[in-house]
């Protein structure tokens, strides 16, 4: 087994661990339950692999958690309003038209 990711946040542990398990890497969570009251030195909950061939997939895979180069912000075909790539509805006019 091999450590992955770690961070205090649940959701951003879990959304990993999604990430990888449906890319077929089998992963398990560390410090799950570990309260950071009790333990505040340990309290950063761990994605690890279970197998260590999985590695370097999980590792490039993991890298594009962070990156924001395939998003792209897009104009509505309705009211040609532009939209950060985050939004899948128009901000403004709340239509689904994106255009490429």
């Amino acid at each position: 087994m091999k450590m992955v990711y770690t961070n205090e946040s649940n959701i951003l542990v879990n959304n990993a661990k999604n990430l990888l398990a449906n890319e077929g890497i089998s992963v398990a969570v560390k410090n799950e339950h570990v309260s950071t009251v009790a333990h505040p030195n340990f309290a950063y909950m761990e994605l690890w692999i279970n197998r260590d061939a999985d590695y370097p997939k999980a590792v490039e895979l993991l890298a594009t958690l962070n990156s924001n180069d395939t998003a792209k912000d897009w104009i509505c075909t309705e009211c040609n309003e532009t939209n950060d790539a985050s939004f899948e509805i128009c901000w403004n006019c709340r239509k689904d038209t994106q255009q490429p």
